[in-house]
């Protein structure tokens, strides 16, 4: 079998389970287009501001939810317990688990005026759980932000040739935010000026890294966190809502690129369907549905959902594009990410090798097969394209998390000033 009929037969899964399991849940949620959301009932021009346009923040909720560990999982779980268990899971925990949480989580907060999670929770079960939720998101959500800077500034670090696409598309996607929202330009020109940007800031930072050597991991986690608290504070519009968007389009063309390049080359598996329910990792149940998470099914897309997306979407009927579409979308990252490892590698031993411990790691793996899968298109520059495509996926979360813990700050502790709730979030 090649990767081809795989790519092709999940393509086509997905559009069934949006078609029919996605209009089946959108009825059970009663979704009324008349019905006003938060972002116009709420509106302050900070954290309440309705998207220009679905896709806008279809682009911003679908590369937070992403991160890195819908490429990272599947490339782990194919080494341990084979492609087809991987496979099975990210299909069928997206159409009918993953996409239905994510839909489930942002019409609820759609309908308790933009709350989180726990703050629902709080309504509907007591006071006793809002606190003992917000805790823990509260504290998860720091975990995730130290993790997120550590990785991006690693990335910096190992590859520097990522660092100028990477953070020159933040001065980019404020441009792009004043055109929409400011100038009221047109959204198809200012997208396309945007995303040519992003592509030539791609071949600078390959003729021009930037490397700072032994000081660099430490440099890099300053700036970043310097990123996280104004990306956190200044209004959704005029940073993280456009900058989500142009770097979802960009994940888009990866992915496009991706499945493209399968039509061409329609690499042949040569890796194991299935090695073993017992490795020394641990045993496929419970474990692997844990190593792919993010791809199939992940709690943290619900602290997105009615973090920052509920806050901006601007009708109720588009909360199954973006909520249930965009769990699929993440899906078909997954699945793009184990076909890419299908296809890069031959050898199961090589690809183990790859990734015990001192080896170069899923990043590296992804980057090989990525590079194999498009070498049609970008040659040399597919592994250089993998790392951006992953690294903007970190980014976002990275924004997007660090705004919701602010949230939760000042949901939890009566912090009303958000300088000194993003302030706790970013130190500790």
């Amino acid at each position: 079998m090649n990767t081809l009929v795989l790519g092709a037969l999940s393509i086509v899964l997905f559009f069934l389970g949006y078609q029919l399991y996605g209009r089946k849940i959108e009825k059970l949620y009663g979704i009324n287009p008349e019905r006003k959301t938060p972002a116009h009932e709420n509106y302050d021009g900070i954290d309440y501001v309705p998207a220009r346009h679905w896709f806008v923040l279809f682009g911003h909720h679908f590369a937070a939810i992403a991160g890195a560990a819908p490429i990272i999982g599947p490339v782990v779980a194919v080494a341990i317990w084979g492609w087809g268990p991987s496979l099975i899971w990210i299909v069928l925990g997206c159409i009918f688990m993953g996409g239905v949480h994510d839909f489930g989580a942002l019409i609820t907060s759609v309908r308790h005026k933009g709350n989180s999670i726990a703050e629902i929770g709080g309504v509907v079960i007591g006071k006793r759980t809002r606190i003992l939720f917000s805790g823990f998101i509260w504290m998860t959500l720091i975990l995730v932000v130290a993790v997120f800077v550590f990785f991006s500034a690693k990335t910096y670090v190992e590859e520097p040739k990522v660092v100028i696409p990477s953070l020159g598309l933040i001065p980019i996607a404020m441009v792009v935010g004043f055109m929409l929202y400011n100038l009221r330009l047109n959204q198809v020109v200012t997208t396309l000026l945007g995303l040519m940007l992003m592509t030539a800031l791609i071949f600078l930072g390959s003729y021009f890294p930037i490397d700072l050597g032994n000081k660099g991991l430490f440099f890099w986690t300053v700036i970043l966190l310097i990123y996280c608290f104004v990306a956190s504070v200044i209004p959704v519009q005029i940073l993280l809502q456009p900058r989500d968007y142009l770097c979802g389009l960009f994940l888009a063309g990866g992915m496009i690129f991706g499945y493209s390049g399968l039509v061409l080359t329609h690499p042949q598996i040569k890796l194991p369907f299935y090695i073993s329910w017992k490795s020394v990792a641990g045993m496929l149940w419970p474990l692997l549905f844990v190593t792919i998470a993010c791809g199939a099914i992940s709690g943290f897309h619900s602290l997105i959902a009615s973090g920052t997306t509920s806050k901006q979407i601007a009708n109720e009927r588009d909360a199954k594009k973006i909520g249930y579409g965009g769990m699929l979308m993440e899906g078909l990252v997954a699945i793009l990410a184990l076909l890419a490892v299908l296809a890069g590698f031959r050898e199961h031993s090589t690809l183990s090798q790859m990734l015990s411990k001192g080896g170069p790691g899923p990043i590296a793996a992804f980057s090989q097969g990525y590079q194999e899968i498009t070498n049609p298109f970008f040659g040399a520059f597919g592994g250089v394209i993998a790392v951006t495509i992953l690294n903007s996926f970190i980014l976002s979360s990275l924004d997007a998390g660090t705004r919701i813990g602010r949230y939760i700050t000042q949901e939890l502790f009566g912090i009303r000033n958000r300088y000194i709730a993003t302030l706790i979030i970013v130190v500790l």
